[in-house]
């Protein structure tokens, strides 16, 4: 397995200090997908001087442009967003794209979600194409329900029902064992939909924090991936105090995680 963290480039020194092999972006914030191309310009060379590869980048789709809905953002916007993504993702390195966008995804109240669900495939469907003409998969991330994060692809079976109706081998699937154990998602849908993970993420439950910095029971979690034949990359999506000062102890709690599962 590889191991990553969800961090600015200029705190990639201190991960690779502490044993991680890449590190996860931000899509909007570090691919500059909503600003023109000096802004992403500038911010490449940040992300080619840093001491790890960037080999993921997540929060997609920004919530302004709908996806589901009574006035959802027209095709041509939104493919015409996802090429721009896509394109510099590929030259940053970034070879998966994380499609949590809780807030472009979740369906309006009073929508109905049969008409919403084929907004989402339709949009699944434009994304594939487009993702593999640069080299990209986007993985689809389950969401938490028990927070409100959003009201659609809010577990592990119905995000992995999602990537079975686009198919297509660049729409792949993610789970996070911060939502998954939020939500108390089900053990037997990850082992059974493990041959289409193709990301990880993980964070404590209670308080989102980086493994080893509050007690958060991650055994089934990685039981889960064990079973399910799961070999990929897994990041560290949470909230640091100071990346320095904790990234060696979230590294050893990690890798330990693992190893005790067999990965």
């Amino acid at each position: 397995m590889r191991y990553g963290v969800c961090v600015d480039p200029q705190m990639a020194s201190a991960v690779a200090a502490a044993g991680f092999d890449f590190i996860e972006l931000n899509v909007q914030g570090h691919l500059k997908t909503m600003e023109e191309e000096p802004a992403f310009s500038a911010e490449l060379a940040r992300i080619k001087a840093a001491p790890l590869p960037a080999i993921a980048a997540n929060s997609f789709v920004p919530g302004n442009l709908k996806i589901t809905g009574p006035e959802p953002a027209s095709d041509a916007a939104l493919e015409a967003y996802a090429r721009r993504t896509f394109k510099r993702a590929h030259a940053a390195g970034v070879a998966t794209v994380v499609f949590g966008s809780g807030g472009a995804r979740a369906i309006p109240d009073g929508f109905d979600r049969g008409q919403a669900w084929e907004q989402l495939v339709r949009f699944g469907k434009m994304l594939g194409p487009v993702a593999e003409k640069y080299g990209v998969t986007v993985v689809v991330e389950p969401l938490n329900k028990t927070r409100g994060e959003c009201n659609v692809l809010t577990s592990v079976g119905e995000s992995a029902q999602y990537v079975k109706d686009v198919d297509h081998p660049s729409m792949m699937l993610l789970v996070d064992g911060y939502h998954w154990g939020l939500d108390n998602d089900s053990y037997d849908d990850l082992v059974a939909n493990a041959y289409l993970l193709r990301h990880v993420h993980i964070a404590t439950v209670e308080h989102r924090l980086p493994p080893g910095f509050e007690p958060s029971d991650f055994s089934s979690f990685f039981r889960a991936l064990k079973a399910g034949g799961y070999d990929g990359p897994i990041s560290i999506e949470a909230k640091w105090d100071n990346v320095e000062e904790q990234a060696e102890h979230a590294y050893a709690v990690l890798t330990g995680l693992a190893r005790e599962a067999g990965l």
